[in-house]
């Protein structure tokens, strides 16, 4: 049980890698096997899948009074090991259980999402509990298992036990900044390279300008193989992506295509705050943004080796054709403070994947 975690007394925010540390020497969150020291990011968890995987006929929320032990026994349809590796196949859905657990004191909730890998590759991950009634959105003081579901939406992909497809991060009270504190905030420390549209958020809008060589963003391939995401930089993009090219008439999504483009903005985020990308905004357009969506403390800030970084936007287009112009608002970013500033930040000193990032693909690809 929890001994030394007042959550009651602490300050507001989202707990920063120290309390996190602090969190898991209380036992609020345990790991068989124990947590690893490079499981913890600036301001998250990072969760490692299990050694089974079940494959289930359908996605769902356990519900109030329900455990997830009790839908598999009406929604399984068969095992399979992950201690050496095995296929999750595209469109399918899988439940893993994860290797950490819960025990949080009451005033601490949790919130977990795809890391950005996870995204990039079209993976629909999202974290479940016992008694859930949503996914990636967990209770204070809720006691029991952790569950990743995984739905491969373009690429079949093979993972072994241990791999870190989820994050997790914790707050006490209330965190997110409203739009008065945002604009204080982006007047003290820019938080994009322009001006600011702030409206229920920091707004971003998408960049389609061609690079140099005329691409500004790819397209999933339908039919491709297998990616092992333990291998990075090991796949030819051709084999996976189309290239696209802005003709001046805009870019049109196609319904049910995967799309990676990127933000007009280059995105700061300052060491005492971390940012949430809004997934999905229907007035903007029947399309979804992104999948992996937290930005960590210090993403494109000078102080940890950044000048400003461009958001990945993970596209999906849903019902019908959409057009999508260069400089069209498409979503926007949430903005979070911190209990404490963390030791740690993201960038150099952690050998982050993404700082400095303009259009890059997942690091499997070369």
């Amino acid at each position: 049980m929890m001994t030394t975690i007042r959550a009651e007394t602490a300050p507001q925010g989202l707990l920063p890698i120290q309390a996190l540390r602090d969190l898991v020497a209380a036992g609020g969150i345990t790991g068989q096997p124990e947590i690893l020291d490079d499981q913890f990011q600036p301001a998250s968890l990072d969760l490692r899948l299990g050694h089974r995987a079940y494959r289930v006929r359908a996605s769902f929320l356990t519900g109030d009074g329900a455990r997830v032990e009790d839908r598999l026994t009406k929604f399984e349809m068969h095992r399979m090991d992950l201690t050496d590796g095995a296929v999750l196949e595209k469109g399918c859905v899988y439940l893993v259980p994860l290797m950490e657990a819960l025990d949080l004191p009451p005033g601490i909730t949790a919130v977990a999402n795809a890391k950005s890998s996870t995204g990039r590759l079209d993976l629909l991950t999202r974290v479940i509990t016992d008694h859930g009634t949503e996914f990636d959105r967990i209770a204070d003081g809720y006691r029991g298992p952790l569950f990743a579901e995984i739905c491969p939406r373009s690429f079949s992909v093979l993972v072994r036990a241990g791999m870190r497809l989820n994050q997790i991060r914790f707050r006490a009270g209330k965190a997110e900044l409203d739009d008065a504190a945002l604009a204080a905030l982006h007047a003290e420390t820019p938080l994009v390279d322009g001006a600011a549209h702030i409206d229920g958020g920091l707004g971003f809008s998408v960049d389609l300008r061609p690079r140099p060589d005329g691409v500004v963003g790819y397209r999933a391939k339908p039919h491709t193989g297998v990616i092992d995401l333990d291998r990075i930089g090991a796949y030819d993009r051709a084999a996976f992506w189309d290239e696209l090219r802005n003709d001046g008439d805009g870019l049109i999504l196609d319904p049910g295509a995967f799309y990676i483009l990127v933000s007009q903005e280059a995105v700061t985020i300052p060491p005492d705050y971390a940012a949430e990308m809004a997934p999905y905004m229907a007035l903007m357009g029947e399309f979804r943004v992104h999948y992996a969506g937290f930005f960590d403390p210090g993403f494109g800030h000078a102080d940890a080796g950044g000048q400003g970084s461009r958001g990945v936007l993970e596209v999906r287009c849903h019902e019908a054709p959409f057009l999508l112009e260069h400089g069209q608002r498409v979503g926007r970013l949430v903005y979070e403070r911190l209990q404490a500033r963390p030791t740690r930040l993201y960038g150099a000193e952690i050998r982050s994947n993404y700082q400095g990032q303009g259009l890059k693909l997942a690091k499997h690809f070369r």
